[in-house]
């Protein structure tokens, strides 16, 4: 992509942080780094803005602000209820693709957002004991009939053998804890480990095959993949009575129903787009030690896709054989395996046909190839699907429809709104009018466009009773633990961010799927040395261009200062080049800017940015010099 900045030896620090070894040699040594003369003049981090014009509290600032208090007292109470002193979910135990150990710590999920966001110190130390709890817990939870998991459904640390549907979801929480703890000794050998189960450095997880450039199973985990035809026991977990004990969220009244959804879930073998989601592992390692190995093994994944995708007249494969022919392992049809593009089954419950398709997850896949590369053809491979898809419209009773499904027949399973899965996404790596296009219906994309003014505060009063009402329904659970599945407190989670990440951080939902954080700025606390905005500090994003965004940053105690550290994307991706204030430009040719808030300061920047310039890093500010 043109404009990457590549990093020579006369500009270590202006784009990518130093390794840690280096960083703390050169503590030892008093030496500073400096970037190169005509890139920056001064040294990293030394740009400083003074905010002082005084400015009364909208109403947005203190919803905000009311935002992130309320829910640490709501997510105490949730804790208290759901977890030991152990951080063990308090529920019964099993293995399956329904409620297993993966919605153990997804009832924590978007925890850690809150806390990057500027939450409570203790929704840090909540989530992680949560995730501790539960590592220990399916280490010790072992199933009686289905064969891999008899041992431990977690083996070093790891689910023992699953598709990256349910893998993301359970890594959800530890894929962006480096967003707030990157220093956690354990989270980079546990960062390490997982990384190492898809480049073949565990000898017990022979998960990748370098030649075909493929993961040898949908189904795949710490040990290995599943190169058999799966069972319905498989995904579906042990024996367990279901009328009047439990509530299957999935609808089945009975054991029996739940072997019927999974009896379908046979063609595992070979490779499948929602592998994808485990580049993210790549991702952070590579983000989190400067090793170039995991995003090499990353790029080279990654890349097969690519080539496949192109190979197949634009669409991505929903199985790749073990011997990387499209469909070699699924009666020969690309289309082929489960959760490929023809999986159609029947809903034991109702007789319905079911079209369970999740070949989008791919998505995440190409995002984390961006974000290292900053080369957008990985966006347009994306895009260009959407496109071809949507060419095979046709017209029925008047109205224009499009597919959703590809099976022997062609295509099948019509709707009248476009295929668009990936839309928001390309859309936000880009900020293209053409990508623009296929994205409909979203108020948020519509304020920054200038057209739904109303929006923030609509939004986050929104979420505020979204907080009261799941608190409210969580009083009123009755359960008991032996009476409780994994997933059943899910809906009582009242961690509520989505406001508060896309007018704070002009940020995606990572979604369930396991991926990272994709946004144009974060805020750091350099007096606290923490992740998210100060206290008092509340900020709005009211512009998103690709080369330039504007907000209004507010500090609302009338008798403190604040301090705020704004850095270009979740990980220093995005190079902020300039900021103006009331007509006046400041130059900063960094991916970070100090800003000093005096009391009941408030004004609007223009900061003028190129993304994906940077090596992306998972290394706080005050770390990188």
């Amino acid at each position: 992509m043109a404009g990457y900045m590549k990093i020579s030896e006369s500009s270590i620090s202006v784009c990518r942080s130093l390794p840690v070894w280096l960083t703390m040699l050169s503590i030892a040594l008093g030496l500073t780094f400096t970037a190169h003369a005509q890139d920056r003049q001064t040294t990293l981090g030394s740009v400083h803005l003074s905010l002082d014009q005084p400015m009364s509290p909208p109403a947005w600032a203190l919803l905000e602000r009311e935002l992130l208090r309320t829910q640490t007292d709501a997510c105490r109470e949730f804790f208290e209820k759901y977890f030991d002193e152990r951080g063990f979910l308090l529920c019964v135990e099993r293995w399956g693709g329904n409620d297993g150990p993966d919605d153990a710590p997804e009832n924590v999920g978007d925890w850690p957002m809150l806390h990057a966001l500027g939450g409570a110190e203790e929704i840090l130390q909540m989530y992680k004991k949560a995730w501790e709890g539960h590592l220990r817990q399916y280490t010790l939870a072992k199933t009686t009939e289905v064969p891999f998991a008899r041992d431990g459904m977690y083996y070093k640390e790891f689910p023992v053998m699953m598709d990256w549907l349910h893998n993301g979801e359970g890594l959800r929480v530890f894929n962006l804890q480096g967003l707030s703890d990157p220093g956690d000794r354990r989270l980079e050998q546990r960062i390490r480990r997982f990384a190492g189960f898809y480049m073949n450095e565990d000898p017990g997880a022979p998960n990748y095959d370098p030649q075909h450039k493929i993961i040898r199973s949908l189904l795949n985990g710490s040990r290995g993949p599943m190169l058999r035809k799966a069972t319905g026991l498989d995904w579906a977990g042990d024996p367990l009575e279901v009328e009047n004990r439990f509530e299957a969220l999935h609808g089945e009244r009975t054991y029996d129903e739940m072997i019927a959804h999974f009896k379908d879930y046979n063609d595992v073998a070979g490779d499948h787009p929602q592998n994808l989601s485990a580049t993210t592992l790549a991702a952070n390692a590579y983000m989190l030690t400067g090793e170039d190995k995991y995003k090499a093994w990353l790029l080279e994944y990654v890349d097969a896709w690519v080539e496949r995708i192109k190979a197949n007249e634009g669409i991505i494969p929903s199985n790749i054989g073990l011997d990387g022919v499209p469909g070699s392992a699924a009666g020969g049809k690309w289309y082929g395996g489960v959760y490929g593009w023809g999986f159609s089954v029947v809903v034991p419950q109702t007789g319905e046909i079911g079209h369970r398709n999740t070949v989008s997850r791919g998505v995440i896949g190409f995002g984390n190839a961006l974000l290292l590369t900053g080369e957008r053809r990985y966006v347009d491979v994306w895009t260009s699907m959407i496109d071809t898809i949507n060419a095979n419209r046709k017209v029925v009773d008047g109205k224009t429809v499009y597919p959703r499904m590809y099976g022997d027949e062609g295509w099948y399973s019509f709707s009248e709104s476009p295929w668009a899965e990936g839309a928001l996404e390309c859309y936000f790596w880009t900020c293209a009018a053409k990508d623009r296009a296929r994205v409909s219906g979203n108020g948020w994309l519509d304020y920054l466009d200038g057209k739904n003014s109303g929006y923030p505060e609509a939004a986050l009063r929104s979420d505020v009773e979204k907080v009261r009402k799941t608190v409210a329904d969580m009083r009123q659970d009755h359960s008991t633990p032996d009476t409780r599945l994994s997933d059943n407190p899910m809906q009582y989670n009242p961690a509520t961010v989505g406001a508060l990440r896309e007018l704070m951080m002009a940020g995606l939902d990572p979604g369930r799927g396991g991926g990272p954080l994709h946004c144009r700025v974060r805020w750091f606390d350099p007096d606290e040395r923490r992740a998210g905005i100060p206290q008092d500090v509340a900020v709005l994003i009211d512009e998103m261009k690709d080369e330039q965004f504007s907000l209004t940053l507010i500090n609302l105690s009338p008798t403190k200062d604040r301090h705020v550290i704004m850095q270009g994307g979740a990980y220093g991706e995005h190079l902020l080049t300039a900021v103006e204030i009331d007509g006046k430009t400041t130059s900063v040719n960094g991916p970070l800017l100090n800003i000093h808030l005096a009391p009941g300061a408030g004004q609007r920047l223009v900061v003028r940015n190129k993304r994906y310039a940077c090596q992306p890093t998972l290394t706080f500010p005050w770390d990188r010099w």
